[in-house]
């Protein structure tokens, strides 16, 4: 989220780091006790449903202590080693998590296999569906609580880990599904269900992966988001023209660079302030960061050949 953005939501950058940091904590706490209950449940009774479960939070747990450790350090200020910001740790620490879920999730999408394989040995027991229950409204709170502190910050990790506890009910509600066909006399269901958990898992970790991989390698945003900024500059009664415009991702805020042709006569002074003037059009909106402006004086043909508005990545 940019420091304009932050500012806008009521927030300065020091109260946006604690309730990044709070919500960090829950997670790693939530997720703590979600793996100790499924995973004494499921190793007692032989579950591997509740096992993949838990497994899966174990991934989740470790996305939680890095997003807390590492990914703080986007509210910190430029220095000399990092003149542009931090921006960049915040989706590196998202896809971290991402590539830990996917290899996770293929390990137990194994493990599923070899129990379809070898035959289920889970006996069924109420307690597997108290833990499973106990799973479900956990996972529920932290993604209440997760989504709430993220609604004034804009974390695209705290989002990630958000995202990973609604994902988290879907596949304990799998599990939930092979506890009852153990019940019903279908234990191969519980093997199945793992299964199943395992291909949620992959699916997630890589989703995950590929929007941050979007912000990591500087893509351009949506065509919509550009004619956004295009029309944003354009609207500025003394530009005359846009273009050779370049829309990017620095981390998860958007950097923008242009050539604006403005009036040829205008003084040093008033082109600067119309360049001012457009710089803080351009940083009140959301999830532009920076942005790079060259003025040129318009009609002289000069870039006659480039097209009006043309947006692009670097």
């Amino acid at each position: 989220m940019s420091d304009t953005a932050v500012a806008e939501a009521g927030l300065d950058t020091d109260a946006a780091k604690r309730g990044f940091t709070r919500a960090s904590v829950v997670n790693v706490l939530g997720n703590a006790v979600k793996i100790v209950v499924e995973a004494a449940a499921g190793l007692t009774f032989g579950s591997v449903a509740l096992v993949a479960d838990a497994a899966h939070s174990v991934a989740d747990l470790v996305a939680s202590l890095v997003v807390l450790v590492w990914g703080r350090s986007v509210y910190a200020d430029p220095d000399e080693r990092h003149p542009h910001g931090h921006q960049r740790v915040e989706p590196l620490a998202a896809l971290f998590v991402g590539s830990v879920i996917v290899i996770l999730g293929l390990n137990l999408l194994y493990e599923s296999a070899l129990g379809l394989i070898e035959g289920p040995t889970v006996t069924f027991s109420p307690f597997l569906i108290g833990a499973l229950l106990f799973a479900m409204a956990d996972m529920y709170l932290l993604y209440w609580y997760t989504e709430r502190v993220n609604a004034s910050i804009g974390s695209s990790a705290l989002e990630a880990l958000a995202v990973d506890c609604l994902n988290d009910i879907y596949t304990t509600i799998a599990a939930l599904v092979g506890v009852i066909g153990v019940f019903f006399g279908y234990p191969v269901l519980d093997a199945a269900a793992g299964g199943l958990v395992s291909l949620l898992v992959v699916y997630q970790g890589a989703d995950i992966g590929r929007e941050n991989v979007t912000y990591l390698v500087g893509a351009a945003p949506s065509e919509e988001e550009c004619r956004r900024i295009v029309e944003t500059l354009r609207s500025h009664p003394a530009v005359e023209g846009v273009h050779d415009t370049a829309v990017f991702y620095d981390g998860t805020d958007l950097e923008v660079e242009a050539h604006v042709e403005v009036d040829g006569e205008l003084t040093l002074v008033e082109a600067h302030d119309i360049e001012t003037e457009l710089m803080d059009m351009l940083r009140e909106l959301d999830d532009v960061g920076d942005a790079h402006l060259h003025l040129d004086p318009a009609g002289i043909g000069e870039w006659k050949d480039a097209e009006e508005g043309q947006t692009s990545s670097p």
